[in-house]
């Protein structure tokens, strides 16, 4: 058990299936009172029942206020986990507006505003404990996702800057940035989750099982892929080589379409 989450209040959004589901899951199985966020009401019901947690369904960017009311008051832990991936291609064609508008909001101005609504009182506390559910395309890329690709540099940027920021006021925060997991989301990814992603992809209690490792050990950046460690490194050592080699990646996608 992990001292630091028992009895702690919990809210866990994008909980109703895939990483979302195996973090609440994780944090009951360790004694937190969770709160169970998705859009579908049915899907964080069916979360909520199976682990004792309590359902408040709805945009993850609004749920702060009725969950801290449900928990008693208090919450002590914000997993950031409700994010949206497209297959938008390439921006040679007809730009997406929908799907760029969706991933800002969805992927990086739900964690802003849930900070917003949290980092008083955690202040006054003197702690509290932010997850960003990242991936690894906010510490590297995406071939075939600039919306995604985008705003997961953003939610990984957002979530250092909580780091930097707070960790002298007792706040914890963590950016968990797995690879492909085998989530709706990883299919929704299409043709290049396929080429880059689906041959190395976890289950989703291996993302949770990474993260609570991470807490036991006081750590920002969750890996739950470790090969994603030397990739940020052969990044920032060079980065016309990184690019090149994903340009590689990027032509053979094409060539497979």
């Amino acid at each position: 058990m992990v001292e630091a989450v028992q009895d702690a209040g919990v809210i866990v959004t994008g909980a109703g299936g895939g990483i979302g589901a195996a973090l609440a899951r994780r944090f009951a199985a360790e004694g937190a009172r969770v709160v169970v966020n998705d859009l579908d009401a049915g899907r964080a019901e069916a979360v909520a029942g199976e682990i004792g947690g309590i359902a408040v369904p709805g945009d993850a960017s609004a749920v702060v206020g009725p969950a801290r009311e449900a928990l008693g008051g208090t919450v002590d832990v914000y997993c950031a986990n409700a994010g949206v991936a497209f297959e938008d291609g390439d921006l040679g064609g007809t730009l997406d507006e929908y799907s760029w508008a969706t991933s800002w909001d969805v992927n990086l101005m739900a964690h802003v505003r849930a900070a917003h609504a949290l980092l008083p009182d955690w202040v006054e506390r003197g702690g509290g404990r932010f997850v960003s559910t990242v991936s690894a395309a906010g510490l590297l890329t995406m071939i075939g996702a600039p919306s995604y690709s985008v705003t997961k540099h953003g939610a990984y940027a957002f979530a250092e800057w909580l780091s930097l920021t707070y960790r002298h006021r007792g706040i914890k925060v963590h950016a968990i940035c797995p690879q492909g997991v085998r989530t709706d989301m990883l299919s929704a990814t299409g043709s290049a989750g396929d080429l880059v992603l689906r041959p190395t992809a976890i289950e989703p209690e291996d993302v949770a099982e990474a993260l609570f490792r991470g807490i036991a050990e006081d750590r920002f950046l969750i890996l739950p892929h470790p090969e994603v460690a030397g990739f940020y490194q052969a990044r920032a050592g060079d980065p016309d080589r990184w690019l090149a080699t994903m340009n590689h990646i990027q032509q053979k996608w094409e060539a497979g379409r």
